[in-house]
């Protein structure tokens, strides 16, 4: 089986950056212990790490490479979503217990970016599991689904163009196949509710 280039690119730029993002945070910790006054200065450049942190960390999980072995630590999702939600406009709640296949964690958190551009306004994302179903609900003031994306997920057509915003509804298909699992959608005026 050949290897997924795209995926070991993706694994392979976020293990370079987070050794240097997670030693700016040392240095930032290591700053805010001194006696001196840090100010709002020093706290926008620490959340600021944090959210860069998170956002690596997602984006290996995400775009990563990932064995049929390889599992993901509950905490470690837990972790994730809370510093990524952080000053951000999506409320994630995770109801998935224990440790799951790194294959299926990929899934949703493509998934998430999929939902996610589908709430401009923002909103809560429950991901549950129904027996081995995984369930994402999507809600939020206002919902807007582009059709054309969605249903390229269903059956992707040769040569569709996606923009780089929405380079994850181009890779979920291949994704989820490789994962085993078989999408479906549907969605009112204000939720979406994907089941994989």
């Amino acid at each position: 089986m050949q290897p997924d280039l795209a995926a070991l690119v993706g694994s392979r730029i976020c293990h370079d950056l987070i050794s240097p993002i997670g030693a700016i945070g040392n240095g930032v910790e290591l700053l805010s212990l001194t006696d001196g006054d840090t100010g709002a200065e020093m706290d926008l450049i620490n959340e600021s790490v944090q959210n860069a942190s998170a956002r690596i960390r997602y984006f290996r999980i995400a775009y990563g490479a990932a064995s049929e072995e390889q599992m993901v630590n509950r905490s470690e999702v837990l972790s994730i979503l809370a510093a990524t939600a952080r000053g951000g406009r999506i409320n994630y709640i995770w109801k998935i217990d224990g440790d799951q296949p790194r294959r299926l964690v990929r899934c949703a958190l493509l998934m998430l970016q999929a939902i996610e551009a589908s709430l401009p306004l923002g909103g809560d994302v429950h991901i549950t599991q129904e027996d081995d179903t995984w369930v994402m609900r999507g809600e939020g003031p206002r919902l807007s689904v582009d059709r054309e994306l969605w249903n390229n997920l269903l059956s992707p057509q040769i040569g569709f163009i996606y923009t780089a915003a929405h380079v994850q509804f181009a890779l979920l298909p291949g994704v989820l196949a490789e994962a085993g699992r078989t999408l479906q959608f549907k969605h009112e005026a204000n939720h979406i509710v994907v089941r994989f």
